[in-house]
């Protein structure tokens, strides 16, 4: 039923505790009214765990060291290519 099906039961037991005055002989409204009153607050108190157990339930969860591996980038230093090396000086004579 969710948040709305709960305040409309509240509502419409609200309406019917305190604001009919009829009164049939095989139906006491004050009782249906606050029985409608305490299944809304029900689905309402029902509905509000639900959602904020489904808040803390859905918690990030840390990556183990596998899954945290990225694959990195070729490193553009380490890959560029050396220059030659400057010739010896010659020999003293």
């Amino acid at each position: 039923m969710g948040i709305g099906g709960g305040i409309f039961l509240i509502a419409l037991g609200a309406v019917m505790t305190f604001a009919f005055e009829v009164e049939p002989w095989w139906l006491d409204l004050d009782v249906v009214g606050a029985v409608l009153m305490l299944a809304g607050a029900t689905v309402l108190l029902v509905t509000l765990w639900y959602w904020q157990r489904r808040r803390t339930s859905a918690a990030v969860v840390p990556p183990t060291a596998q899954e945290s591996r990225l694959p990195t980038p070729p490193d553009p230093i380490a890959n560029r290519p050396t220059p030659p090396e400057p010739p010896l000086p010659p020999p003293p004579l």
